[in-house]
C-alpha cells in the first residue's frame, strides 16, 4: 500500500502531466466534451482511494483513461433509466475492442481535439478559447487576457462552441488533406498562444511554463510532419528560437531578464541552429507569411553575439514587412522599439505615442512599459514613472511586476 501523501503527489503530478491528453483521449472514446471531462475528473477522484489501496500503476495515464471510460458507462447506464436514447451509445461503448491505452492510439489525440476546436462550422472568436481551454487547461480567466476580452465573454463562446459541436456532430479527426489549409490559420494561432503562455505566462508567480512551450513545440513539430507547409515551419522555427533564450529570462531568484542584460553565453544553440535554418527554408518558399517573418527577427536576435551587434536596421526593414502585410497594433508597437534602438528614443517615444493615442493598446502593458523604458532615456522622470504605474497597474505576473518596481525605484 502506499501512503496517501505519496498518493496525492502523484496524482496530481500525473494531472499536471498528462490531463490534457487523458482527456483528449476520452473525448475520442465518448465522443463528448462534457461527459470526457466528467469522466476524467471522476477518474482522478478513485485514483486517490484505489492508488493508495493497490498500488501506483506502472502506466497511471492509461489506468486514468480505462477507469474514466468506465465511469462514462456507468453514468449512461444511470441516465437510460430515464432517457432510453443513451441506450444505443452505451452499446457502442460497450462494443469498443481497441484498448484505450495503447499508444497508436494515444498519439495523436491531442492534434485531432484541436482540429475539431478550430473546425470552420465554429465562431472564429470561439476556436482559440476553446482549443486553450480544453488542449491546455488554461483558465478562462488566462484566456481572456490573452484576448484583452471579459471571463464571462470567454466563457460564453466556450460553451457556446461545445454546444455547437455536439449538436452538428462534428467529427473528432485530424480532416482530410485537402482540407487542411483553410483550416490551418486557426490551429496556428493556437499553438502560438499556448506557446506565449509558456514563454511569458499571462499571471501568477512564474514567469515560464516549460510544459506549455514544450507542448507547443510538440505540436508544431506534430503539424509540421502532417502538413509542412511554409508557415508551419515558421511558426516552428519562432517558437523554437524563443524557446532557446528561455533559461536566461529569468535570474536565481526568478526575476525577470530583459534582452539586452541576458547570459547570451546559457542561450540554446542548438535550437538557435536549427530554428535559423528553419527559417531559411521557410523564406525559400516564397509563400511565407507572419510567423515566418516573425521567425526572421527572431534569428537576427539570435545571431547577435552581443546586445550592441544587433542589426536593428535588419530588424526595423522586417517589421516593416510584417505591417505592410499582416498589419497589427502590437507589431507597431514592436517596430516602435525597433526604431528607438535604431534611431534613437525619441523618434520612438513619438511612435508608442502615436499608437496609444490610437486607442488600441490602452489596457496593454507592454505599451506604457514602452513609454516608461523611452521617456526615461530622455531623462523625463515624471512622465516615465507615470507611464511605469500604468504598466504596473495592469500586470498580473509577479517577475513582470517586480521587474516594474524596480524601474520604479531606479527613476531619479
Amino acid at each position: 500500500m502506499a501512503g496517501l501523501a505519496q498518493v496525492r503527489a502523484e496524482v496530481e503530478a500525473v494531472y499536471r502531466r498528462d490531463s490534457r491528453r487523458i482527456l483528449a483521449t476520452l473525448i475520442r472514446l465518448l465522443g463528448d466534451f462534457d461527459l470526457a471531462e466528467e469522466a476524467m475528473h471522476d477518474a482522478f477522484f478513485i485514483a486517490v482511494e484505489r492508488w493508495q489501496r493497490d498500488g501506483i500503476p506502472a502506466n497511471p495515464r492509461a489506468w486514468l483513461v480505462s477507469t474514466g471510460r468506465f465511469k462514462a458507462i456507468d453514468a449512461l447506464r444511470r441516465r437510460a433509466r430515464f432517457d432510453r436514447s443513451q441506450a444505443d451509445l452505451i452499446m457502442l461503448l460497450e462494443g469498443q475492442v481497441q484498448d484505450p491505452s495503447e499508444e497508436a492510439l494515444l498519439s495523436d489525440d491531442r492534434l485531432r481535439l484541436i482540429f475539431t476546436c478550430c473546425h470552420p462550422a465554429l465562431a472564429a472568436d470561439a476556436q482559440v478559447p476553446l482549443t486553450l481551454r480544453e488542449v491546455c487547461d488554461l483558465t478562462t480567466e488566462q484566456i481572456a487576457r490573452a484576448f484583452l476580452q471579459s471571463p464571462a465573454t470567454i466563457a460564453q463562446r466556450i460553451v457556446r462552441a461545445k454546444a455547437k459541436i455536439r449538436d452538428a456532430g462534428i467529427p473528432y479527426q485530424v480532416p482530410a488533406l485537402d482540407e487542411l489549409p483553410e483550416r490551418l490559420e486557426s490551429v496556428l494561432r493556437v499553438i502560438y498562444l499556448v506557446f506565449n503562455e509558456g514563454y511569458s505566462a499571462s499571471s501568477g508567480d512564474a514567469l515560464l511554463q516549460q510544459d506549455l512551450t514544450d507542448e507547443a513545440i510538440r505540436l508544431g513539430r506534430l503539424l509540421g510532419q502532417l502538413l509542412p507547409d511554409p508557415e508551419v515551419i515558421g511558426l516552428l522555427a519562432l517558437m523554437l528560437l524563443q524557446a532557446s533564450r528561455q533559461r536566461a529570462r529569468i535570474d536565481a531568484q526568478g526575476n525577470l531578464v530583459v534582452l539586452e542584460q541576458q547570459d547570451r553565453s546559457v542561450w540554446d544553440r542548438e535550437r538557435i541552429k536549427e530554428g535559423c535554418e528553419l527559417v531559411r527554408h521557410a523564406l525559400r518558399s516564397r509563400s511565407y507569411g507572419a510567423y515566418t517573418v516573425q521567425a526572421a527577427i527572431a534569428a537576427v536576435h539570435a545571431e547577435a553575439a552581443t546586445a550592441d551587434d544587433t542589426d536593428w536596421d535588419e530588424i526595423v526593414g522586417l517589421y516593416d514587412v510584417l505591417q505592410r502585410h499582416w498589419p497589427s497594433a502590437v507589431v507597431a508597437l514592436n517596430r516602435a522599439v525597433a526604431l528607438a534602438k535604431r534611431d534613437g528614443p525619441q523618434v520612438g517615444l513619438a511612435a508608442v505615442e502615436a499608437i496609444l493615442a490610437a486607442g488600441e493598446l490602452h489596457d496593454y502593458h507592454l505599451a506604457h512599459a514602452a513609454r516608461a523604458e523611452l521617456h526615461a532615456q530622455l531623462g523625463h522622470v515624471e512622465e516615465a514613472r507615470a507611464a511605469w504605474q500604468q504598466a504596473l497597474a495592469l500586470t498580473r505576473q509577479a517577475p513582470e511586476r517586480r521587474h516594474i518596481e524596480r524601474r520604479l525605484q531606479a527613476l531619479k
